[in-house]
């Protein structure tokens, strides 16, 4: 018979092992950024859920399409350091409409959303696209 105290102990070491499931460390994946706020590891395409960055092929105007790809080069940056961990799912969402895994990525313990956030490479993701040129 399980005493409380072993059924404490079973599921401290249950939840322990499911956060580090949750909370995957990479150190040797193939990492490529296609776009400011998509990356593909692996061969899974994540979308960073957190922000919105300019688009590159559907940009709007020159100054968001060049924004679009300083935003790509700085994401590759951030995403070759290491330890990088994925932290999957979005207010109980898993995937967006393009089968996209939802997901923030932290690399050295920093979130790389903030991080493009707080350089004027991206803005907080607020549910909806804003456009990026003056005017539009």
């Amino acid at each position: 018979m399980l005493h409380r105290r072993d059924v404490r102990r079973i599921t401290a070491v249950a939840m322990a092992v499911v956060i580090s499931l949750a909370a995957a460390s990479l150190t040797e994946a193939r990492i490529y950024a296609i776009d400011g706020d998509t990356v593909d590891i692996d061969g899974e395409r994540i979308r960073i859920a957190n922000i919105d960055t300019p688009e590159i092929d559907g940009a709007q105007c020159a100054a968001e399409r060049q924004l679009g790809l300083l935003a790509k080069e700085r994401m590759r940056e951030l995403v070759r350091e290491k330890p990088l961990r994925i932290f999957r799912g979005d207010h109980g969402r898993k995937v967006d409409r393009h089968g996209r895994t939802l997901a923030r990525i932290e690399v050295k313990g920093r979130d790389v959303g903030e991080t493009l956030i707080r350089e004027g490479l991206a803005r907080k993701w607020t549910g909806k696209r804003s456009p990026w040129c003056g005017g539009r």
